[in-house]
């Protein structure tokens, strides 16, 4: 079962997935959007990447039905998480995520992970609720909120389960900008479109440059965190 599908126009790989009503991510969806983005930065025709959810539902954030499992199936879909994240926020192609919906926990992540964040407007959630369900963040979660969040929003944000809408998810850091929710598609093509004309190596180089710090506390110890904070 495919949970991605792709696209290309004019140079721009359109990268959307789906996987149930919340837009869950489990192991194999995690997986599989990775090996997508992966397959975009080995294509030389891809200049920029566009990642969209489904319509009125960004992601949920992570599969209920993962942690059912148990600790060992829940740790691997969670590490396989937090490498996504870092797939993204260290790709050497610009990467525009298109959040037409609500955005939660890894959800919302993920949104934070992209070269430009650009959501639609509506009466979405974006944030993260870890807190409010009772789990500790992984420190991908915290270093990647660190690197992206206002800092008058990072506590609210990380600490407190607050909830924002669209417009006050730009102002915490979460998104850059808002649009209507017909425009959502063109919007996030034409910010990739104008990505994409920065000059190469230069933009792989700056950019890995400027999230170095992140990248290597993230990866560093990805697995060791998440397996003892999840056992395993």
């Amino acid at each position: 079962m495919s949970f991605v599908q792709a696209r290309d126009q004019d140079g721009i790989r359109v990268l959307r997935f789906e996987h149930g009503k919340p837009n869950s991510i489990s192991q194999a969806v995690a997986e599989e959007i990775s090996a997508a983005l992966d397959a975009a930065a080995k294509d030389p025709k891809i200049r920029a990447i566009v990642l969209f959810g489904r319509d009125g539902m960004f992601s949920g954030g992570f599969d209920l039905a993962t942690m059912g499992k148990g600790a060992a199936a829940a740790r691997d879909m969670v590490i396989a998480g937090g490498r996504l994240l870092m797939d993204i926020y260290d790709h050497e192609k610009p990467v525009v995520v298109g959040c037409g919906g609500h955005a939660v926990a890894m959800g919302a992540f993920m949104v934070m992970a992209g070269d430009e964040r650009i959501g639609a407007e509506g009466s979405f959630k974006i944030g993260m609720n870890e807190t409010a369900i009772g789990m500790t963040l992984p420190d991908f979660g915290f270093e990647l909120a660190r690197a992206r969040l206002s800092k008058r929003y990072y506590d609210r944000a990380v600490v407190q389960s607050t909830f924002f809408d669209p417009k006050g998810a730009v102002d915490a850091g979460i998104l850059d900008r808002v649009v209507e929710p017909s425009q959502l598609e063109d919007e996030a093509l034409a910010a990739a479109a104008r990505l994409s004309e920065l000059k190469q190596p230069a933009f792989r180089n700056n950019k890995r440059i400027a999230h170095a710090k992140t990248v290597e506390r993230i990866r560093s110890n990805l697995v060791e965190n998440v397996s003892k904070l999840m056992g395993g």
